[in-house]
Formats: structure tokens, C-alpha cells, sequence
């Protein structure tokens, strides 16, 4: 089985920023489930608006990658399919609904967490590779 997300990325000052969520007491990447009749990017801007307090727009997002990972937190066997944007518009996010916190991270600095969501270190090494965080 396969689940489809919509991932954002935010980088301030070369660490990427992810969300801990309070269901699956792990850190990765702020979005989540695409609903049926919906876009990765409408899905997303719905998600940053209940999970981060902020407002952001279809036309602030800029397509990065697509990832395939193991679903963090799900029964063994489902794959997470996950569009991750780029957004290159400042927002001020707080952590609301199921997020707990929000931190920066570079990927050695995730990689020293006690629970890892295998798409998060995904990404955090595609941009890392790319120069774009720590």
C-alpha cells in the first residue's frame, strides 16, 4: 500500500526545518496526506495552515523532488510517495494541531535523533549532497 504526501521544505541559515509530531514522537518533514480531489501543492498549503499556523500559497512552492520511503510510524510494508517543496517565501510557523515542536536541522544533527523517519533522512542527504543545508 502506498500513501501519497506533500512534504515542505524550509531552510534558515543551512538547516532544514522539521516538525516533531506528538502521534509518532518523531521529527520530519512538515505536510502530509494528499485527500482525494486535491493537489500536492492544495494539500499542502491546507496542511502548513493546520500544523504550522502559517499561510502559504500554491505559486510560493517550488517543486524540489519526489521521494519514495518506508511510512514512518505506519505498519510495516506501506510506502510513503512524497512530493517535497521548496518554499522560498519567509514564514513565521508555530506548532499547532498533532506538532509538538519545531527545530532546525542539518543531517548529522537528525541523524543523532532517537527516532528517524527514513524519508526525512532522505531529503536531509539529497540537500545536504546539494549544498543547500550543513
Amino acid at each position: 500500500m502506498q500513501i501519497s504526501t506533500a512534504g515542505l521544505l524550509v531552510i534558515k541559515n543551512k538547516k532544514l526545518l522539521l516538525a516533531f509530531s506528538k502521534n509518532k514522537q518523531c521529527f520530519y518533514l512538515p505536510g502530509g496526506k494528499i485527500d482525494t480531489n486535491e493537489t500536492a501543492k492544495q494539500a499542502l498549503c491546507r496542511e502548513i495552515a493546520e500544523e504550522l499556523n502559517a499561510i502559504v500559497t500554491e505559486d510560493q512552492l517550488e517543486f524540489y523532488t519526489h521521494i519514495t520511503a518506508a511510512a514512518y510510524g505506519e505498519v510495516p510494508g506501506i510506502i510513503m510517495e512524497q512530493d517535497c517543496f521548496l518554499l522560498h517565501h519567509e514564514i513565521h510557523p508555530t506548532a499547532a494541531a498533532e506538532i509538538d515542536a519545531l527545530q532546525y536541522f542539518s543531517l548529522t544533527d537528525y541523524l543523532l535523533q532517537n527516532k528517524q523517519a527514513p524519508g526525512a533522512v532522505m531529503i536531509l542527504a539529497q540537500l545536504s549532497e546539494a549544498g543547500l543545508i550543513q
